[in-house]
C-alpha cells in the first residue's frame, strides 16, 4: 500500500525518469535536448509535489523518507555527469558541478549520522532557493546550444550553476555546523520518539 501511494509513485517516477534523461544524451538533434529539459523539469517539479501531497494527505512514510532524497541526488548527479561526459560543460563549470556533488555526499552522510541519533534538520529557506536555482541551471545546460541563438544559453546556465554552488557551500556549512552540535556532544540526542522528519529534504 505504501509503495503504491501517489506521493511514493511520484518519487519512483522521478527515479525512472533518470534513465530516459540519460538516454537522450545519446540522441542527436535539438528535439532530444528540449525533450530532456522538459522531462528533467517535470521530475524536478515532482520533488516538490510528492512532499506537498504526502503532508497534505497525511501519507508520509519511512519508504518516502528513504526514497525522496535518493531520487533527488540521483537525478542531479546523473545529469551533471552526462553534461560533463558530453562536453556540454566548460572546464570552468566542472568546478561548481563538483562542489554540488561533494556537498550532496556530505549531506547524505550527515543525514545518516543524525538519523541514528533520531534527530532531524529543518530545510532552510536558502536551501530551497539553492535547489530551485540548481534545477533551473541544469535544465538550461541540458538545452545548451539548442536554445535561442540570440541568448547566451550556455553562459546563463553556467552562471546559475556557479550561484547554486555558492549557495551550496553556505547551506552545506549551515547543516554541518548544526550537525556538529550533536557530534561534539553540545546537545544531548533525543531518546525515545524521533523528532518529526518531514520528508527529509536537506538540500
Amino acid at each position: 500500500m505504501l509503495l503504491t501511494s501517489l506521493p511514493n509513485m511520484l518519487t519512483l517516477s522521478r527515479i525512472l525518469a533518470i534513465a530516459i534523461v540519460v538516454a537522450t544524451f545519446y540522441v542527436t538533434g535539438d528535439y532530444a535536448r528540449w525533450f530532456a529539459c522538459a522531462l528533467f523539469s517535470a521530475a524536478g517539479f515532482t520533488d516538490w509535489l510528492d512532499g506537498h501531497m504526502a503532508r497534505r494527505w497525511e501519507q508520509q512514510s519511512e519508504l518516502g523518507r528513504f526514497l525522496d532524497p535518493i531520487a533527488d541526488k540521483l537525478l542531479v548527479a546523473a545529469t551533471l555527469f552526462m553534461l560533463t561526459a558530453t562536453a556540454r560543460l566548460s572546464a570552468q563549470a566542472i568546478l561548481p558541478a563538483l562542489v554540488i556533488l561533494c556537498r550532496e555526499i556530505l549531506v547524505s552522510g550527515l543525514r545518516e549520522y543524525l538519523a541514528g541519533l533520531r534527530v532531524g534538520l529543518p530545510v532552510s529557506r536558502l536551501a530551497k532557493w539553492k535547489t530551485g536555482i540548481q534545477m533551473v541551471a541544469i535544465g538550461v545546460l541540458i538545452v545548451g546550444d539548442a536554445g535561442p541563438a540570440l541568448l547566451p544559453v550556455v553562459a546563463i546556465g553556467e552562471m546559475l550553476l556557479w550561484i547554486a554552488a555558492l549557495l551550496t557551500i553556505v547551506t552545506g556549512y549551515d547543516y554541518l555546523r548544526a550537525g556538529l552540535t550533536h557530534m561534539t556532544g553540545e546537545r544531548r540526542p533525543q531518546r525515545g520518539k524521533a523528532q518529526p522528519l518531514a520528508r527529509p529534504e536537506l538540500r
